[in-house]
């Protein structure tokens, strides 16, 4: 009998640490995520407390195992939304976990189905009720740069969109490094994440930018969590941004495969089907980041405004020349030309916005290559020179900026 209630005890504890596969957290400037992944698909039920403000998750039909155990020691101390946690069985088949919070919340709660390498995801996105957005902190005068001779007005408004073209002091460029979170991009032989690689190159670029008399650079994203591609772009067309660069390390089934590429969006289909496969690879980022994809974007399935989206794109395809032309001094070309396609982070209709492939982290050299802060800086190098070969045929103007909906 005491043999039997053994078998019994390891059967359960076996199957309560396999049911919740893992358990993620990412802490982000505006939001916080939880992630629990499962072997099969979580019900649950949420509710708030008040006094102190606590979330409360009830996942139903779901044992305690070791990694749920381990959510409280993942979240982190500088977590601006999330001061604690507490996990425990609450009743049989209920597991219950209660989120000590730092202000009130806006919680948001998704069902995600399995995607490449991951199970169904139950994913808790803790936002505050005020929401918080670090670049448009930015553009009221935390960290604005200052040109030579003149003053910061910190209480200055924001000037009113218009068609006029007239010369800027300071042009504003919006990096955006590639995948974050729970989406880590491409994965090289030696287990470089393509997310760890766009960051460290877009924070060089950053840097470089910044010390530029007349250029700032505003991030899209500074650390390790993902925004979904509607947002990136939101972001820069918030900044008042007059160019986007999305920064990418390219991935292919076969190791051979080798150089850089830079994009421009297409309205009327892919250049080539391997630009098609990529711009399709790219936007599948929403599905493994965990994007409602039920939810309408309005930025995103709005119909583009011709006129300015032609314009647009014709100054985008000058930048991307520019840039490659720079790439091709410090790395071989994949294709000696630009391409298109329909990548759904480059759909700004008033900012030219192109996507660079650095190089291919499934491809050993450059994996190697990409992985080098060397090598890094002198990718980062290279783009800001094609910035600057840009700005030289094409002067920045202030143009107004398009009311969206």
């Amino acid at each position: 009998m005491l043999s039997l209630l053994l078998v019994c005890a390891i059967v359960e504890t076996a199957s309560a640490d396999t049911w919740v596969a893992a358990v993620r957290t990412w802490t982000a400037p505006d939001y916080t995520r939880i992630t629990i992944e499962s072997q099969k698909e979580i019900n649950y039920k949420v509710f708030s407390l008040a006094n102190p403000d606590r979330l409360v998750v009830d996942l139903h039909d779901t044992p305690l195992g070791a990694q749920l155990k381990q959510l409280p020691s993942k979240i982190s101390p500088n977590d601006s939304f999330v001061s604690g946690a507490r996990v425990g069985q609450y009743k049989a088949g209920v597991t219950r976990i209660v989120f000590e919070l730092s202000q009130k919340v806006s919680p948001q709660i998704l069902k995600l189905k399995p995607i490449r390498e991951y199970g169904h995801r139950l994913v808790v996105d803790i936002y505050p009720t005020i929401p918080i957005d670090p670049i448009l902190a930015l553009l009221h005068g935390n960290g604005t740069k200052k040109t030579p001779g003149t003053k910061t007005n910190k209480s200055a408004p924001v000037p009113p969109a218009s068609s006029a073209l007239i010369p800027k002091d300071v042009v504003t460029i919006a990096i955006d490094a590639g995948h974050g979170g729970e989406d880590p991009g491409a994965t090289g032989r030696r287990g470089t994440y393509e997310k760890n690689v766009t960051l460290a190159i877009a924070k060089k670029l950053k840097a470089l930018i910044d010390a530029e008399p007349k250029m700032r650079a505003v991030m899209i994203r500074d650390g390790d969590y993902y925004i979904k591609l509607s947002k990136r772009v939101k972001k820069a067309r918030d900044a008042r941004a007059d160019l986007f660069v999305s920064i990418h390390a390219d991935a292919f089934k076969k190791s051979h495969a080798r150089g850089s590429s830079v994009f421009a969006l297409s309205e009327r289909g892919a250049t080539s089907a391997a630009a098609g496969w990529l711009a399709a690879k790219e936007n599948e980022a929403d599905l493994i980041g965990g994007v409602n994809i039920d939810v309408d974007d309005a930025m995103l399935k709005q119909v583009l405004i011709d006129m300015t989206q032609t314009n647009t794109i014709s100054e985008s395809l000058k930048l991307a020349k520019a840039v490659l032309g720079e790439l091709g001094t410090i790395n071989k070309l994949h294709k000696s030309h630009v391409e298109q396609a329909g990548f759904a982070v480059l759909k700004a209709p008033d900012i030219p916005s192109i996507l660079i492939e650095t190089a291919f982290l499934t491809n050993p050299q450059e994996e190697r290559n990409l992985r080098n802060k060397k090598y890094q800086q002198k990718v980062a190098k290279s783009i800001l020179n094609g910035i600057r070969k840009y700005f030289e045929d094409n002067p920045p103007l202030v143009r107004g900026k398009l009311a969206l909906q």
